[in-house]
């Protein structure tokens, strides 16, 4: 028997192909065997990965990123960085256009501010968004024994120099109140004291820089002060009668005096130096203004002008308008001027015409017995620098406070802040930020001379008047600048008036 059969008999695998083909078969068998046990287990796989979507949908993207990322060629990464880039540059450059842009719009806006300035064209629009006062919100310095006669403000609006009847500069602190430094009475003929004045302080001014206050007396004289430590540095003279307006040109240290002997003086504080002496008016000068330009404004008192000063040219401007003794005025800006007589007008100039572009007559209303009424007078009058807001001030128990309408050509009343007295002074701060009262007993003019008395009594209208005892005798412009009519209500005081401002909303479809 051959070893083939003997091997089949005891079940052995035979060598050779057939080994091989065996072999393959029972291969077959146990991956189909195998195929079929995952068929039937594989059926609870297939079920749970299915209930997981998410990884089911994320496992196959995996490699198409990669496959996308792969497929990014050098040359297309380098153009794709360089778009990048070149979209950066251009968002930094519309920003910096917009920028640059909005710093021209400013320049060119600030531009235009000043050239009108310059011009004496500029008028803010303020007025429509200051609130009156509530009384309670006013606050009120007490120090001086006798009335008010005027006041200044620092240009930071940190301090307020304020001089009165009693002869003393009192120094005030704007944000507490308290008083920084007093300039006391000085007695006639004392030597070796502490300089000050010896009679009534009737006018002050400060300069642009706030170095140097000057101050002017019944007494002809005009005392220089240095504004930060209160130390007198000089005195000028040659008034002849009491100074009553002064006023620093603004930038300089050019200074402008006025009195009732009827010149107009220049002085240059900074060389301690006069310089020259204008004349015109045909009356005692009432008050003095200024701001840049090489002129000052004036008002006349009796004589019932308003000048103009060119001071290089030695020339002057004469207005003409209110009808009654012109007793104050204050610059609006470079072209424009507000004043008030004592016939209760309140009037409103342009250098360009010698008449008041308008012109609001019994300010402050009437008073006295039906029949005989009288307009209550303008005492004071300020002007907040390039705006249309204009305060004036009587002995009406309230300060008002007016718009200008465009172009200067009207007033318009806004609101009344009540205060009782003679509202002797009145200046707005730099800021716009509140106005500072000075409130007397009394008007701030002295005791008329022996000449001027002698004269109004020979004023029948007036004379009849006293017989009658039915006119005042501060009726008479002449006698009003004494004292002769006192208010005891009144408290001699500087008011300090806050101005809030609410914005105003735009028109419908602005």
């Amino acid at each position: 028997m051959s070893a083939t059969a003997g091997a089949r008999k005891r079940g052995m695998p035979a060598s050779g192909a057939g080994a091989g083909a065996g072999a393959g078969k029972r291969r077959r068998k146990a991956d189909s065997a195998g195929d079929r046990g995952k068929s039937k287990g594989g059926g609870k796989m297939n079920e749970e990965i299915s209930s997981d979507s998410e990884s089911e949908s994320l496992a196959p993207r995996k490699p198409e990123e990669e496959e996308e990322e792969l497929e990014e060629t050098a040359q297309e990464k380098k153009l794709r960085l360089a778009k990048l880039y070149l979209e950066q540059l251009r968002q930094q450059e519309e920003e910096k256009a917009e920028a640059r842009a909005f710093e021209e719009d400013q320049v060119a806006g600030r531009l235009k501010e000043d050239v009108l300035e310059q011009r004496g064209r500029l008028q803010k629009s303020v007025a429509k968004e200051i609130q009156a006062p509530a009384s309670a919100d006013i606050r009120v310095l007490r120090g001086h024994q006798l009335s008010i006669t005027c006041l200044v403000i620092t240009p930071d609006d940190s301090a307020i120099f304020s001089a009165a009847k009693d002869c003393t500069i009192i120094k005030w602190s704007m944000e507490s109140g308290r008083k920084l430094h007093v300039i006391p009475r000085a007695k006639k003929g004392a030597e070796g004291k502490p300089p000050g004045h010896s009679s009534h302080v009737l006018c002050m001014a400060i300069s642009s820089d706030g170095k140097y206050l000057a101050s002017g007396d019944r007494s002809k004289l005009i005392l220089i002060w240095e504004a930060q430590s209160c130390q007198h540095l000089y005195t000028f003279t040659g008034h002849r009668d009491a100074v009553s307006g002064l006023a620093f040109r603004r930038g300089t240290h050019q200074l402008y005096s006025t009195s009732h002997d009827r010149s107009v003086k220049v002085w240059n504080v900074a060389e301690n130096s006069y310089v020259e002496t204008l004349f015109g008016h045909q009356d005692a000068v009432a008050a003095l203004d200024a701001l840049s330009r090489d002129c000052c404004v004036t008002a006349g008192g009796r004589d019932g002008t308003v000048r103009v000063w060119k001071i290089p040219e030695e020339s002057q401007l004469v207005f003409y308008g209110h009808q009654g003794s012109i007793d104050c005025i204050h610059l609006i800006n470079e072209e424009h001027m507000v004043s008030g007589a004592d016939d209760g007008s309140v009037a409103l100039w342009g250098l360009s015409k010698k008449r008041p572009l308008a012109l609001q007559r019994e300010a402050h209303g009437l008073r006295g017995e039906p029949g005989l009424e009288q307009p209550f007078w303008i005492s004071s009058v300020a002007a907040l620098l390039n705006t249309d807001l204009v305060a004036t001030g009587s002995h009406s128990s309230c300060v008002r406070l007016w718009q200008c309408g465009e172009g200067f050509r009207q007033l318009d009343l806004l609101c009344d802040i009540p205060l009782v007295g003679f509202i002797n002074s009145l200046k707005f701060s730099s800021s716009g930020d509140f106005l500072v009262a000075g409130v007397g007993q009394e008007h701030r003019y002295v005791w008329p001379s022996r000449v001027q008395v002698r004269w109004c009594r020979l004023d029948s209208w007036v004379e009849m008047g006293w017989r009658l005892g039915r006119v005042s005798t501060a009726s008479c412009a002449v006698c009003r600048l004494g004292r002769w009519w006192r208010i005891k209500e009144a408290r001699n005081s500087v008011c300090i008036i806050p101005l809030r401002r609410v914005p105003v909303p735009p028109a419908a479809g602005s």
